[in-house]
């Protein structure tokens, strides 16, 4: 499939993969703060168990991540989707369901965040592999960055609409957000007139591990992904260790109300606009690779800024961080991600994005246990104070590979992929 004049959103099939993709973040993000502000104002829950839930949507990646790539790359990624979706739907309903009973429990809402996530396992992955199949090699860029592109704009009306819906009536009705955002993408999935592109032909299938095995040695023996997904991993610790804890801060330490919180949230992913906005013309002007450190190197100084945060004019200071983060954050997903795709053999590519993912979001629910913890053993801002210097000590990691010396990222895979029997 080839761009027309006015870019891929002329192209019926990429609109409707990006339409449900879009629907789906918003309601995520709904969801991200919808979540733990139930946790804080409806169950009165402790700052532990608020980054517990956090946890809990991206344990999966630990837990399944490895062979859900391996059925990814064997299984029809649309239909696997569009039932992935739907369970969701089934899931986040039963949420308000049990307010509206009076027997919506802590353990049902962590029980919901677990399964939500091994949905969203499957959902991330497949769309990694579906999004090269329908989209020629050499408009990725430009797909990953509407998407990205969506997926900030998601990050700025997600929380405010959250924190507007707990204003109004309740954060519990933020996920039937959610939920409509999921249904959204499963009837905009089944619209895709296309039969997916196989780039290459599938070989015989294996035991399942041996599959996993293949895919993870890639990723291992090749310099540039493993240095990626090295740096992906620790800043991930780093950045959802705040993230884990900026609501009960916002609300507990700074004084908030919950519908301030989510408009100072929606503010914060402005960033992640002005990123995915300026990802593709930065890498032509400077080298992706290039781009890709500075980028990372830029976040440093932006995330110092949000623990000094406090009433009055030092509320601005939580926007003006998140936004600088926001940006570095943005420009990184959609340069490692276009050159993922493109980089790695097609019949191997759901196992290597798997497992980079199992690593790089693996990493997250570390990163909000840690938050959690140390928020109740030292506080709320000197935890902040220990997240907020570590991410702008985690793009050091990067220096470590090829990625220094490079201007851009290659075009063809350094290593080739290792069959094992």
């Amino acid at each position: 499939m080839r761009s027309r004049r006015g870019g891929l959103l002329r192209e019926h099939d990429f609109r409707m993969l990006w339409v449900g993709e879009t629907a789906s973040a918003i309601g995520t993000q709904v969801t991200k703060l919808a979540v733990p502000l139930v946790a804080v104002l409806t169950l009165d829950v402790s700052t532990f168990q608020v980054s517990l839930l956090t946890a809990a949507g991206w344990l999966p990646w630990l837990l399944i991540g490895l062979p859900a790539g391996a059925w990814v790359d064997r299984l029809p990624r649309r239909p696997l989707m569009v039932v992935c979706d739907l369970a969701a739907v089934g899931l986040l309903v039963t949420v308000p369901l049990a307010a509206w009973l009076g027997a919506l429990t802590y353990v049902h809402l962590l029980g919901v965040e677990l399964l939500v996530g091994v949905a969203t396992v499957f959902l991330q992955t497949s769309f990694q592999v579906l999004l090269p199949g329908i989209v020629d090699a050499e408009h990725l860029p430009e797909a990953n960055a509407k998407v990205q592109g969506s997926e900030a704009a998601a990050f700025v009306a997600g929380p405010g609409i959250a924190g507007l819906l707990s204003h109004a009536v309740g954060a519990v009705q933020g996920l039937l957000v959610d939920a409509a955002g999921f249904l959204v993408s499963a009837g905009t999935l089944l619209r895709i007139r296309t039969p997916e592109r196989i780039g290459t032909p599938v070989a015989p299938r294996r035991a399942l591990r041996s599959e996993i095995r293949e895919g993870f040695a890639f990723l291992v023996r090749d310099p540039y992904l493993r240095v990626l997904v090295a740096g992906g991993a620790v800043t991930n610790v780093a950045l959802t260790g705040y993230q884990a804890i900026l609501v009960v801060f916002l609300v507990r330490e700074v004084g908030v109300d919950a519908a301030t919180a989510g408009l100072l949230i929606a503010g914060m992913s402005v960033g992640g606009l002005i990123g995915a906005a300026v990802a593709t013309a930065g890498a032509r002007r400077f080298g992706s690779a290039r781009f890709t450190l500075t980028a990372a190197f830029t976040m440093g100084p932006f995330a110092l800024l949000l623990p000094l945060t406090a009433p009055g004019w030092r509320l601005a200071l939580v926007l003006i961080g998140g936004v600088g983060v926001g940006i570095g954050v943005a420009v990184g997903n959609v340069l490692r991600g276009s050159f993922r795709q493109a980089y790695t053999p097609r019949a191997i590519l759901g196992r290597v994005v798997v497992s980079m993912q199992f690593l790089n979001l693996g990493a997250i629910p570390l990163g909000a246990l840690v938050g959690g913890s140390l928020g109740m053993a030292l506080g709320l801002r000197p935890t902040m104070w220990v997240m907020a210097t570590a991410l702008a000590l985690a793009p050091f990691v990067l220096l470590l590979g090829p990625l220094k010396r490079a201007r851009d990222f290659p075009v063809a895979p350094v290593t080739a992929p290792v069959s094992a029997a």
